[in-house]
């Protein structure tokens, strides 16, 4: 049976996350302070730093907190109903519109790759974000619904290339614009390597 002590130091260190995203958001990682992260969590800084060992160990939960958003939004988008080519677009469709979220662009984007360090930052990104672009590129080599490919040097590549977008996209004058436009762009080029329809291994479900 869970404690209501445990119950509150979860709820403590979920408001303490929460504030810190909305804070990093809005005023970025310099122009945010430990006070104002804890007085608007309805804190103590006494119970942060027992969450937390500092600024960037904050910082670091935001930012696993808005991947993990991410994450879960793909997931379910790929993991749900329809064929593998459809699941496969709808997660790239999702991953465009993660990429247009306020705290997504500033917080993983912009602020940790300085932050965190630009290895720790990539490292981070691979863990989260490069299974869902294996798993989705293999989804399309086993249903027959792209020429077979090596995976894991095709997913790399095609992670690169997801990462570039993310920071053309949230660099963008005009985010909603370019994330059309790369959409469309990456569409295009899966269509030219897909098979054919009648010689796709995958058939949706009849009628």
């Amino acid at each position: 049976m869970r404690s209501r002590r445990l119950d509150y130091s979860e709820s403590t260190r979920s408001a303490l996350v929460e504030s810190a995203v909305e804070l990093f958001t809005k005023r970025g990682y310099a122009g945010t302070s430990l006070d104002e992260v804890a007085k608007r969590a309805r804190v103590t800084k006494g119970a942060l730093y027992h969450h937390f060992s500092g600024k960037q160990a904050l910082f670091e939960a935001a930012f696993d907190a808005v991947e993990s958003l991410v994450y879960d939004r793909l997931e379910k988008t790929m993991t749900g109903p329809g064929t593998a080519w459809e699941r496969t677009l709808g997660g790239l469709k999702a991953f465009i519109r993660s990429c247009l979220d306020p705290a997504y662009q500033r917080i993983a984007i912009h602020e940790a790759p300085v932050v965190m360090g630009w290895e720790r930052w990539r490292e981070a990104e691979e863990q989260c974000s490069f299974g869902l672009v294996r798993s989705g590129l293999q989804l399309l080599v086993d249903a027959g619904e792209v020429e077979p490919v090596p995976v894991e040097v095709t997913s790399r590549l095609l992670f690169g290339a997801l990462s570039s977008a993310a920071t053309e996209i949230a660099s963008a004058a005009d985010p909603k614009k370019v994330g059309a436009e790369i959409e469309d762009v990456i569409v295009r080029m899966l269509l030219r390597v897909r098979r054919p329809a009648d010689e796709s291994l995958e058939r949706p479900a009849a009628g």
